[in-house]
């Protein structure tokens, strides 16, 4: 599979190479409309602002990426009309559409761009059920999952989707959310997954029943991909009648809170995160990495732990899929997956 490149970009048109990004990552729309943002950010002056002075790694921040959403979102409001007519598909004129939403809605774009993305990606729950299905424990328990940067929860309905993992098919085969990555490569081991609990945190934590926080949410899925979208739109109304639970709050806080509640015997607790850990500062991974090893020295063949992360490795040049298991403490690579899990390279299985 082609690795893309998302190392971060020099001070100048950062919103131009974010473009070419996206075109690489299948979204020729979204670099369009990034390509005329680019060409028309003079017309939105605190919006340029914000492209141009944003302190530290935009590439990270997902600069360009809050910027689209902020236009998407627009556009699904219906104004400006421009703009909605280009995302309707009705005119190709990027320059004149992205010029109009700059000059008429420059504050909304940048208050926008305050709040971070809010993927909330359904498909990245592929790897995770991987994941889960490719734990070495001594026998089959249950999962109790603890999500960190947990959006608006979908993802914590992951038992609730069905599954194509290569060959395999796993979950809920009944549920309207399919997930099918392009598989390279072995499937997961062929075991079963039982989640007893699933709890999440978010700084800013999502309502699936709450029509502005749909709306965010959808915003931010690219406009010429509609599979994703009608998946999202699916796990949403699993969210409203399944509410995930999700609190508000710091995740190495969090996580220490939870990490220090007594394990329950026969039952495997599993901290996941999907592409999180750019948001946190130095620090705050650091408290997390020291928090799981605590944890992990006191985890037992009858109280194990796992630790499942989807990020981008340090150079940002791929998105591995890394497990890492207590109370042995290995550690692995499952899977180089896609951003945004249309494709999975799995490398595993591990269970035995």
């Amino acid at each position: 599979m082609q690795m893309i490149n998302l190392a971060p970009a020099s001070e100048d048109h950062e919103l131009a190479r974010q473009a070419e990004r996206c075109r690489e990552l299948g979204s020729p729309f979204v670099g369009a409309v990034l390509d005329a943002a680019d060409r028309q950010l003079g017309k939105a002056p605190l919006t340029a602002g914000m492209v141009r002075e944003w302190p530290g790694d935009r590439a990270a921040a997902a600069v360009a990426l809050r910027l689209n959403g902020a236009l998407h979102a627009l556009a699904r409001r219906g104004a400006p009309k421009s703009l909605a007519a280009l995302y309707r598909g009705e005119h190709t004129d990027f320059d004149d559409a992205v010029a109009e939403a700059f000059a008429a809605e420059d504050r909304f774009i940048a208050n926008w761009m305050r709040h971070p993305t809010q993927t909330n990606e359904v498909a990245r729950a592929a790897a995770t059920m991987a994941a889960l299905m490719a734990t070495p424990l001594t026998r089959l328990m249950p999962f109790e999952l603890l999500e960190l940067g947990a959006s608006c929860g979908l993802n914590l309905n992951l038992a609730r989707y069905a599954y194509e993992l290569g060959p395999l098919q796993a979950g809920n085969l009944g549920s309207p959310v399919r997930i099918a990555p392009r598989w390279r490569g072995w499937p997961p081991p062929d075991r079963p997954v039982e989640i007893a609990t699933a709890r999440g945190v978010d700084l800013l934590p999502l309502n699936a029943a709450n029509q502005a926080h749909r709306d965010r949410l959808l915003s931010f899925v690219w406009a010429d991909q509609p599979v994703r979208l009608q998946r999202l739109e699916a796990a949403l109304q699993i969210a409203v009648e399944n509410p995930p639970r999700i609190d508000q709050g710091d995740a190495p806080a969090w996580l220490a809170q939870r990490l220090a509640e007594p394990p329950v015997l026969g039952r495997c607790r599993a901290v996941v995160h999907t592409m999180v850990l750019q948001y946190l500062s130095p620090v705050e991974r650091q408290q997390v990495s020291a928090l799981m090893a605590s944890a992990g020295a006191r985890a037992t063949d009858e109280t194990p732990l796992i630790w499942i992360s989807f990020e981008w490795t340090s150079d940002r040049q791929e998105v591995e899929l890394r497990l890492t298991w207590w109370p042995s403490g290995a550690s692995a690579v499952l899977a180089r997956c896609h951003p945004y899990g249309d494709w999975i390279d799995w490398l595993g299985p591990i269970a035995t």
